[in-house]
């Protein structure tokens, strides 16, 4: 590492680099898809480190092959680590290249015969039951979305009237669990091309329940790209439409609201905005309370087991790991319906550990979150940082069972 990175802030460290590299801070910014003012922030210590996603897109950008370059002293990565570009962008996944040929064909003709809608509806809930309950619910549920995408699709182009827009509903709905799957192992542009056709089907639906699910997928993708600002005002903004409607709409209007707000509550907790990050929390709680004993959203999985777990996931994002450990220690994990969030309760456990270097827990829980769900963990960013932490930083207690975990990750060593 070059002597004039040392002791410094992660900010510091992107600005030094910047203008070594003879680049202004808003040519910077715009081609990691962020305002100048976002980046003036970082560089100034005002904001919090970026997360990984958006550490990896600055390292692209100023063409720096390990991230752990721009993690300065406030991350705490110890002197040793080495994240990869390579290992940590984009995780490829066989599904993918499918996929992307049936959101990207052109589809000028459908067939004459189409599936009813009812049916359309059914193969998507069931499909997006498989992702909450299959261990490996990425592959799993890839192999069957390229015949589902084209088939909605193709209902959508020949129903006709309300037929029409229950269709671009189950559309929009679709294209949220599309998103779900291709996040971390496509390209960034088809992300946005599958968030964006998730509200453009929203809009044509022109339901409140499809409206909301849409601006919870989009907003993800946007917080996912570092964007917090927009993904929180899109979060609040989407739970404002509803809360009109929240009296008379049904357990479905409340669990999306509720989901709208942990949304917001999460990202505001990514930003630093922790008294903004609990209030959300507490408005989501009061939600949850509303909705009949033991009840999850089918696909937000919002409910009480999971407002509980955004709490863990809120300390460990304000780097509060003890109060996180504590919120996590009152979650009895069997009240989560969805085994792939009952693996994330596991990731975020694994969270705090790692934020106070206990590598030897950390590599434990996340072990444990692999056991519940393979894809939770081979497909995260942030697991695949902690296992590659365990091995260059977990010492020789650890040492052989980190490396071949790391292996089983794919993870270079």
């Amino acid at each position: 590492m070059l002597d004039d990175l040392e002791g410094k802030r992660t900010g510091e460290r992107i600005q030094i680099i910047r203008e070594r590299k003879g680049m202004s801070r808003p040519v910077l910014a715009g081609l990691v898809g962020y305002s100048a003012e976002w980046l003036k922030g970082i560089e100034s210590g005002r904001r919090l480190p970026p997360r990984l996603p958006a550490l990896v897109r600055l390292a692209e950008v100023l063409a720096v092959g390990d991230v752990a370059i721009l993690a300065g002293t406030d991350m705490d990565l110890g002197g040793n680590a080495t994240i990869p570009i390579s290992s940590f962008a984009r995780i490829p996944h066989e599904a993918v290249p499918a996929i992307r040929d049936a959101v990207r064909a052109p589809l000028l003709t459908a067939d004459e015969q189409v599936l009813p809608v009812a049916a359309l509806r059914q193969r998507t809930a069931e499909a997006w039951q498989v992702w909450h309950t299959s261990r490996t619910h990425r592959t799993d549920v890839g192999r069957v979305l390229p015949a589902l995408i084209r088939d909605a699709r193709a209902a959508v182009r020949k129903a006709q009237g309300q037929e029409r827009r229950d269709a671009w509903a189950v559309l929009a709905d679709l294209w949220a669990l599309v998103q779900h799957v291709i996040v971390w192992a496509s390209e960034p542009e088809l992300i946005w091309v599958v968030a964006d056709r998730a509200m453009a089907a929203a809009q044509e639906a022109d339901q409140p329940a499809a409206l909301a699910g849409a601006a919870w997928t989009y907003a993800i993708v946007q917080r996912s790209g570092g964007d917090t600002d927009a993904a929180l005002t899109l979060a609040l903004d989407a739970a404002d439409l509803l809360r009109m409607r929240l009296e008379d709409g049904g357990d479905e209007i409340r669990a999306l609201h509720g989901a709208l707000l942990l949304h917001a509550a999460t990202t505001a907790a990514r930003a630093g905005r922790e008294g903004d990050a609990w209030r959300f929390w507490d408005e989501a709680a009061v939600v949850a309370d509303r909705l009949p004993a033991g009840y999850h959203h089918p696909w937000t999985q919002f409910g009480g087991s999971n407002v509980a777990l955004h709490a863990v996931s809120i300390g460990a994002d304000l780097t509060k790991s003890a109060a996180a450990k504590e919120q996590a220690e009152r979650i009895d994990p069997d009240s989560i319906p969805s085994r792939e969030r009952r693996a994330r309760l596991h990731v975020e456990i694994a969270r705090t550990y790692q934020q106070r270097r206990d590598w030897s827990s950390m590599l434990d829980w996340l072990q444990r979150a692999y056991g519940i769900s393979h894809d939770s963990v081979h497909y995260s960013p942030t697991g695949r940082q902690m296992a590659s932490d365990a091995v260059d930083q977990g010492g020789p207690l650890i040492e052989r069972r980190a490396r071949g975990f790391a292996q089983e990750l794919g993870l270079p060593l």
